[in-house]
């Protein structure tokens, strides 16, 4: 139960777009169409899902005061936190080569619309945030990391899948001349952060 209860928070109430604005920048730029929303989301969900525990065991075995004491009483006293963001860009570096060229080779098309946009992934703030969020709550086991980071990802595929749907079907709304493009997108963002915020009393 604590594991449904953790992946629900993770996608609703601490959803990394509409709870705290981490990913904006690819969030807004790739939402045009339901069909790069959904490359990008998907990416997202990959890369989320493979890095936070990843890091996670980095952290534990590596990164924190005392935990390379595996290795013998002589190394309890290191600490190596100082290293956490290097390393942790590190892994989702990797990971979104691996997702990048995986893409370009299955899906040329998907590749060539997301453009930049894709590699980018790697300085992505919503992917660096799930994994010092996962530092951060101190999880007890990879399996809560790895929840945590497939919820996190699901998150925001639903956000970005969201607002590129309303923003295809709003293409040809009589939208005042001033808010058009990221005006009128900026706003729905905002109500629908409101809507999300309608789950923070969920409890499982």
């Amino acid at each position: 139960m604590d594991y449904i209860n953790l992946f629900v928070r993770s996608i609703f109430i601490e959803n990394m777009v509409f709870a705290y604005f981490l990913g904006m920048c690819s969030y807004l730029a790739v939402s045009k169409t339901v069909k790069t929303a959904v490359g990008l989301g998907a990416a997202v969900i990959f890369v989320l899902t493979m890095t936070v525990p990843i890091n996670f065991l980095l952290d534990n075995y590596l990164l924190q005061p005392g935990a390379l004491s595996w290795l013998g009483a002589e190394y309890a006293t290191i600490d190596l936190s100082f290293l956490s963001f290097i390393m942790f860009i590190a892994v989702i570096a990797a990971m979104v080569q691996l997702v990048e060229m995986m893409v370009e080779k299955f899906a040329p098309a998907l590749y060539g619309a997301l453009g930049i946009f894709l590699p980018l992934i790697a300085v992505n703030c919503a992917i660096l945030g799930g994994s010092l969020f996962m530092q951060q709550k101190a999880f007890g086991g990879i399996s809560e990391a790895a929840t945590y980071g497939f919820g996190s990802g699901i998150g925001f595929f639903l956000a970005i899948l969201g607002i590129a749907a309303i923003r295809e079907k709003i293409t040809y709304s009589n939208i005042p001349l001033p808010l058009k493009g990221l005006g009128i997108t900026f706003i729905i963002t905002g109500l629908m952060a409101l809507g999300f915020m309608s789950f923070m009393g969920i409890k499982i």
